[in-house]
């Protein structure tokens, strides 16, 4: 009976191996699951190996691209142990090795890319930086799940051999996270900036103000954080970012070629704003902080000249840390400012952001005012409203409440999250066309796709990664890959594939009974 069981434990372990080894995939199989799906990938059938003897080189004179390649060599490091060197050399005669180039290809946009791989090298070119960037995630992942480990793992570092051409379908692809209801540090938004930049995604709009607390430190209005930073939902000690936190955040987020998208709400929304200094109100009576999860209360007094001085002020400041082209007006809910007071208010605050050289984002709402050149309003709840901003000229970003709030419980039983909006599981929030979604607005109208975090019922990172994944992995797919090419069920198995990804890199994912996981 011994020798029996003995054997019975080797054949238990020798299984075990076996479907560890299953569960990663072939490199074939890895690279039948990227996500998002390129627009073209060309199996050659053999593999490159990287080996500690591998370098980066960059066919280049550009301090961007060398960033690039030594992003991806920090990047392959933890779990590889491998020390590959980043220089700048042309050569390439020795195998083994990754060369990174710029090509004079319009055809491959900013964020466009090619990958040949072969057994003796791998060449990834593109015709700006940012397209380096977007492949080297693609490199990423064609490599085993367990280079996402951040300890020395025993691997063979395998790559199957193709050729890959990838652009995106959509300029603009984000997504929004609220640090107004609960607060978030540094080093949370970084980790998320380090997610969305994984999956190619280019934007990361921050709510910055609300009801519940002002998280941006503005050195001419003090008392918004000293006071109004103060709270947030439920109670508690709130927080906010100084503005070298909040510079800090915006060159992390440029190193990886996502622009950060500054949110200040008004002219509702604002009770922080409003706790904390009392000219702001129409009664000249500060009220009090507020930390419920309520909306549709509050409003700036419009028609104070205070008022303009204090917006103006803030979006000056803000303006002046932020390097990207766009600043967000928020502008929903507004409930308790009237109608004859909202247009006006919203009109006058678009041409505050002009004058600061920044492009006006909006909730739909504010396709009711006068819409600026070049302003974007952002389809949340009201098609309408959208149609309306595109009849004034405005381009639209997608963000439907019923198909891209995260905050939105996958089911009756999600543990986290609203339902007001919808339940949004896995197939819902991947199986909708941006461009067919609302009558008149069309591909044409679209700046892109943006996926927001609202966080009332959200407190800590593990929270945030139970409701973003997967199901950023699908709004990142939409915003990238072309229509023609999605479907529900081919996506779920790819989907299915990136578990041990997800898991190497210690995301808490949502595992819906849809999605058939690898076992």
């Amino acid at each position: 009976m011994k020798g029996k069981n003995v054997s019975l434990l080797i054949l238990l372990a020798v299984s075990a191996i076996v479907s560890c080894t299953s569960k990663q995939g072939s490199p074939t199989e890895v690279l039948e699951n990227l996500i998002p799906k390129p627009v073209s990938v060309n199996s050659t059938g053999e593999v490159f190996v990287l080996a500690s003897t591998s370098n980066i080189y960059i066919a280049a004179e550009n301090s961007e691209a060398l960033k690039v390649g030594q992003y991806l060599a920090d990047k392959l490091k933890p779990a590889t142990g491998f020390a590959l060197a980043v220089t700048n050399n042309t050569d390439t005669a020795a195998p083994g090795n990754i060369h990174l180039s710029l090509l004079s290809d319009s055809t491959l946009g900013e964020e466009g890319y090619t990958l040949q791989i072969t057994k003796e090298k791998i060449n990834l070119s593109a015709h700006m930086p940012a397209g380096l960037f977007r492949g080297i995630q693609t490199i990423r992942q064609l490599l085993p799940a367990a280079i996402e480990q951040q300890t020395v793992q025993q691997s063979k570092w395998e790559i199957a051999t193709a050729s890959i051409t990838d652009y995106p379908t959509y300029a603009f692809r984000g997504s929004m996270l609220d640090v107004a209801r609960h607060f978030f540090g540094v080093a949370d938004v970084k980790k998320y900036i380090d997610l969305l930049a994984y999956y190619k995604m280019n934007v990361m709009h921050l709510h910055l103000s609300d009801d519940q607390g002002w998280r941006i430190e503005i050195k001419s209005w003090p008392n918004l954080t000293a006071h109004g930073g103060n709270t947030q939902v439920g109670g508690g000690n709130g927080g906010f970012y100084t503005q070298e936190q909040y510079k800090d955040i915006v060159q992390y987020a440029m190193d990886r070629y996502i622009t950060i998208i500054p949110e200040i709400d008004m002219p509702g929304h604002t009770n922080a704003a409003l706790a904390s200094y009392a000219e702001l109100n129409c009664n000249d009576t500060a009220t009090q902080l507020y930390s419920g999860i309520e909306v549709g209360f509050s409003t700036l007094c419009t028609q104070k000249d205070i008022t303009y001085k204090f917006v103006d002020d803030v979006i000056g400041e803000l303006a002046a840390i932020t390097p990207g082209p766009y600043l967000h007006i928020g502008g929903d809910e507004s409930h308790a400012t009237k109608i004859e007071d909202y247009i006006p208010f919203v009109s006058r605050v678009q041409e505050i952001v002009k004058a600061h050289g920044k492009q006006v984002i909006g909730w739909d709402e504010i396709a009711l005012s006068t819409m600026q050149p070049n302003s974007i309003a952002q389809y949340w709840a009201d098609a309408p409203n959208s149609k309306l901003a595109v009849s004034k000229g405005a381009k639209i970003i997608m963000s439907p409440a019923s198909k891209t709030y995260m905050d939105m419980q996958y089911d009756s039983t999600t543990r986290l999250g609203l339902h007001w909006a919808a339940y949004i599981e896995l197939d819902s929030a991947y199986s909708w066309n941006p461009a067919t979604l609302v009558d008149s607005i069309t591909k044409e109208n679209i700046v892109g796709i943006e996926a927001p975090l609202w966080t009332e019922t959200i407190t800590n990172m593990k929270h945030i990664e139970y409701m973003v994944f997967p199901r950023l992995l699908g709004y990142a797919e939409i915003g990238w890959s072309a229509q023609e090419g999605r479907n529900w069920e081919e996506y779920k198995l790819r989907l299915a594939k990136q578990a041990d990804r997800l898991k190497a890199m210690q995301i808490d994912y949502y595992p819906s009974a849809l999605v058939p996981w690898a076992k």
